[in-house]
């Protein structure tokens, strides 16, 4: 029992080093009754992470570990990150890192037991300043106390919980495989040989028109709302050759980026639906692109306050109501556009922004309940939390304009709730990435999409993608943070090709209303450009409740069975 304990225990440092960069200073301690105290030297380690070498004290941990786990917290100890203490300190001192930071200080805390909030904070400003740069090893030697208290009852516990959604979100992902299977099987042969191959360009080229819009009506509005002013980049379609039938007005398609991205973020994506005939615009949210993060990170301006959650969807109203008038107006666009026949795109806060403007309301009963206080290990809840600022209300946010919504990776389980989300009368595909650590696949995109009430509802689940394998592969110098490849995962490519695809397929089917192209939303389309890791399954609103019945049974904690639900009559 006291050797698994203790592998255990060498797990929980590894787990916390991945989460967040932070252990203690010249020891570490912890208690296991009935066994007494335990310490690990910070020089112990050291030497372990330098060279390699295990002395006498800590080979009474290390002997009962296995070589896998020592590789992995060798690993996690002597990794660099690559970021400036101004980023630190920006992050750790807005809203949403404090309340990180006080959460992990539950866990890490002071030698009288004490929350190790400001500890934590000083020893990671304090190693990204220094000539050593941020490693867990330098911030050990920056903590300000001797030592570090580990909760150890509530850190075993903690990691018991992750570890049990673990197993459970791989018995969905692998259930979920066995649907979309066993659809196949049943399913009759459709031969995709002889049909358009959709990953490939269309039939229009595109003309590039940047726009810059700015909403009046909402400057100085109040002092969270700052300028709402914005570039949009237009994507008009424009046919190869002047002979042909050429479908004008386009349905229009708006992409919203998610927090730290911007308007280049889907420019593949973009430009493939352009060539298909859709007009495409991908604008940049005043408020949380990277551009202003950026100036965020480096101090010279406001974190997004919670406001941002109704002046997102808000600004792709305006720029919808620009589009009609440019569309009357403008020679470049004049008539070109269909803007009762909109679609949408969002990705991560994006893709909240989508669900939002396509009839999701605010579930403030279920967002007081979970955000006072945040215990979620869901990461994406103290992003939604911020929601616990807002007044109750009935926002209008909703555009009836928006006919199909394609979300990826986005987060909505406590804005919305399952009562929130059932309120979403049109079209939806859920993008779901299982190794995605920011937005999990199971509360964030699978349990909604379960609950969604449309007929025509799709989930498309990308195994081993993580929350950044839908975006372009730009260049490291433009990213605000560099994302580490850990968390990029495998190659992108395949994933382009799906989204390219499944993009098509879906808007030609829920906007323009065509029949053919509705074999490339099935589960047999999805195992024909799959290309493993990346392996892509895609089930359909015949699976709804299924999954729902599957969740329910695996999460009956979360998700108790509700007594005037439809599905239990």
């Amino acid at each position: 029992m006291w050797q698994k304990t203790v592998a255990y225990f060498l797990g929980i440092i590894s787990s916390v080093a991945v989460t967040t960069p932070v252990l203690a200073a010249d020891k570490i301690e912890f208690s296991y009754p009935p066994f007494g105290d335990f310490d690990i030297s910070i020089k112990d380690l050291e030497l372990f992470v330098n060279e390699g070498k295990i002395t006498k004290d800590f080979a009474f941990y290390a002997n009962r570990a296995t070589p896998e786990q020592l590789a992995q917290m060798r690993g996690f100890l002597g990794t660099k990150f690559q970021i400036s203490p101004t980023v630190i300190s920006q992050f750790t001192y807005s809203p949403i890192g404090e309340k990180m930071l006080l959460r992990f200080g539950e866990l890490l805390q002071t030698p009288n037991r004490i929350n190790g909030f400001y500890a934590l904070r000083s020893a990671l400003i304090l190693s990204a300043a220094s000539p050593e740069g941020l490693t867990l090893m330098n911030i050990l030697k920056k903590y300000s106390s001797p030592s570090i208290r580990l909760n150890l009852s509530e850190t075993t516990q903690i990691m018991g919980q992750l570890s049990e959604l673990l197993q459970k979100r791989d018995i969905v992902v692998s259930q979920i495989q066995q649907i979309a299977n066993q659809e196949i099987t049943n399913s009759p042969k459709i031969d995709f040989a002889q049909k358009l191959d959709i990953r490939q360009t269309g039939d229009f080229q595109s003309n590039k028109i940047t726009l810059s819009i700015h909403d009046r009506s909402r400057d100085g509005k109040s002092k969270t709302v700052l300028e709402r002013k914005y570039d949009v980049d237009v994507y008009l379609p424009q046919p190869k050759s002047a002979t042909g039938t050429v479908s004008v007005p386009y349905p229009v398609i708006v992409i919203s980026h998610g927090l730290a991205e911007d308007r280049n973020s889907f420019v593949y994506l973009a430009q493939h639906l352009a060539s298909y005939g859709f007009v495409v615009a991908s604008l940049d949210h005043p408020v949380g692109n990277s551009q202003q993060f950026q100036q965020f990170l480096s101090g010279i301006a406001s974190p997004p306050q919670a406001t941002e959650l109704i002046e997102r969807p808000l600004d792709v109203k305006y720029l919808l109501n620009e589009l009609q008038r440019l569309n009357e107006t403008d020679p470049r666009l004049k008539n070109q556009l269909n803007l009762q026949q909109v679609g949408i795109i969002g990705h991560s806060l994006g893709g909240y922004t989508a669900l939002a403007l396509a009839g999701g309301t605010f579930d403030f009963a279920k967002i007081r309940q979970e955000c006072n206080p945040n215990r979620s290990l869901n990461i994406s809840t103290f992003l939604q939390c911020r929601a616990n600022d807002l007044q109750d209300d009935n926002y209008s946010i909703k555009d009836d304009r928006i006919k199909a919504v394609m979300v990826m990776n986005p987060l909505n389980s406590v804005l919305f709730g399952d009562k929130g989300i059932t309120t979403i009368p049109i079209p939806v595909m859920m993008v779901a990435a299982t190794q995605d650590i920011f937005t999990p696949a199971v509360p964030e995109q699978i349990r909604p999409f379960s609950q969604l009430p449309s007929k025509d509802k799709y989930l498309a689940l990308i195994e081993n993608a993580t929350h950044f394998s839908v975006q372009s592969d730009l260049p490291t110098s433009e990213s605000v943070i560099p994302v580490p490849q850990g968390l990029l995962g495998p190659d992108r490519k395949s994933v382009y090709s799906y989204m390219n695809a499944l993009g098509v397929a879906f808007f030609q089917t829920h906007l323009r209303d065509q029949p053919t192209y509705r074999p490339y939303l099935t589960s047999s389309y999805a195992q024909l450009i799959s290309q493993p890791p990346l392996n892509l399954s895609l089930v359909n609103s015949a699976h709804g409740l299924a999954i729902s019945q599957l969740l329910n049974q695996l999460y009956s904690n979360l998700y108790p069975p509700d007594p005037n639900s439809k599905l239990r009559k």
